[in-house]
């Protein structure tokens, strides 16, 4: 009976730790170090640096020194959301003028991929070009939007040097290296 009685205390502590860690983990935007007492420190977007309080962490800590500490919950920006979006129309037609959901031109893909992760983008590769916050290529992030060839043409940055795009005719929505078109700049929403 005693067994029980700990794994359920530590159950407890456990889950007033996720719950800190889940409320210090709901933000957008840049990351800042947080300091969550006896979890660890994080880059939290949106959260200035600063340490998070849990009140009664340390007795909580004290009384149960075995508990498992959870590890905080996984942040998915909407950059990644806009990526596995689009990923998941790798072979999507190419058709001039569409953006979805069942065929893309370059542009309509950014857009609707954007709009499954919540934001709204402009609809043309050149709205999209002059919109969002300049990105270097150097500090590409998976969901930058990537403009070619002076602007016309338009996909998402996935990560590890590869770009989403719906390319031209005949030609259908893929991955491909950021390198095999000519990148004019980046933004980010």
């Amino acid at each position: 009976m005693a067994t029980l009685s700990s794994k359920a205390r530590r159950a407890a502590v456990a889950g007033t730790l996720t719950l800190g860690a889940l409320t210090a983990t709901a933000a957008p935007a840049m990351a800042e170090p947080v300091t969550v007492p006896g979890v660890g420190v994080f880059d939290i977007p949106g959260v200035p640096a600063q340490t998070i309080e849990i009140p009664g962490l340390e007795q909580l800590q004290a009384q149960f020194p075995d508990a498992p500490v959870p590890a905080p919950a996984a942040i998915i920006t909407a950059g990644q959301k806009a990526v596995d979006a689009a990923a998941s129309k790798i072979g999507a037609p190419y058709v001039y003028g569409a953006s979805g959901p069942d065929a893309f031109d370059c542009s309509g893909l950014v857009q609707w991929a954007f709009k499954q992760a919540g934001l709204n983008l402009p609809r043309t590769s050149y709205d999209q070009a002059a919109a969002g916050t300049p990105v270097s290529a150097n500090a590409l992030q998976p969901g930058d939007v990537v403009s070619f060839y002076g602007g016309s043409h338009s996909g998402i940055y996935a990560g590890n040097g590869e770009v989403i795009h719906a390319a031209t005719s005949g030609v259908p929505v893929k991955r491909v290296p950021l390198s095999s078109m000519p990148m004019d700049g980046a933004r980010r929403y």
